[in-house]
């Protein structure tokens, strides 16, 4: 759920990278981390181990503000990939208003892919939600690397879906802001719909989305979802 400050004009958000160890989760925070102005990101905080490079979460707060003079305020956070430290997954799940899927595009890893899904399926449950009703964008990461399926063969597994489906190469830093923008659309049509952004905040889509645009280049998320 999202944190109103009415008093400050302040919005705050929690977006979470999910996804099978060593998908391409904290690369993608970096990737922004890097790629957004430099008055708007604080310090990307990480936490790695010998079994997985993140153990609990990346926390990297983004900081916006409209034209209209409001501050949004979104917090990115991954979840540990090794399956013994689920509990973990779950806090971080905890609260989140809009979810990036990170899978490894080789096809050695469908099956880990599969099993990542399957857990945040059965952890939002638990936490009382369904992917229906929090935004979603999956990532397919690790385009340059051999082996991956191809993208004809995951457009035609995923294009029945209700979610966009974003190619990336994180490393590289590819196909990262896109997905981060792509993940940002939904979440202000989802928001708009449960709290009235627009009616209530005076916070208009465009200008939602054009404050976050505007810290990440010239990148048209629109043109890279399915």
């Amino acid at each position: 759920m999202p944190e109103f400050n009415h008093p400050k004009k302040e919005i705050t958000f929690k977006l979470v990278y999910y996804g099978p160890a060593l998908s391409g989760k904290t690369t993608n925070l970096q990737k922004i981390h890097e790629a957004a102005a430099l008055n708007s990101v604080g310090d990307l905080m990480t936490l790695n181990t010998e079994g997985d490079r993140t153990l609990f979460f990346d926390l990297l707060p983004v900081k916006l503000r409209t034209e209209s003079g409001f501050s949004i305020k979104i917090k990115l956070f991954t979840v540990p990939g090794q399956v013994q430290h689920n509990s973990t997954r779950k806090i971080v799940l905890r609260g989140c208003d809009g979810i990036v899927f990170v899978a490894d595009s080789q096809a050695s890893c469908s099956r880990l892919n599969a099993d990542a899904l399957e857990n945040l399926r059965q952890n939002l449950r638990e936490l009382g939600r369904t992917l229906t009703d929090v935004p979603l964008v999956v990532q397919f990461n690790k385009r340059d690397l051999p082996g991956v399926v191809p993208e004809e063969m995951i457009r035609k597994s995923w294009g029945r879906s209700q979610y966009p489906v974003t190619l990336a190469s994180a490393a590289k830093g590819a196909g990262v802001t896109e997905t981060f923008e792509v993940l940002t659309e939904r979440l202000y049509d989802s928001l708009d719909k449960k709290f009235e952004l627009g009616r209530k905040f005076n916070l208009s889509r465009k200008e939602f989305l054009d404050a976050i645009h505007a810290n990440f280049g010239n990148s048209h998320a629109r043109g890279k979802s399915s």
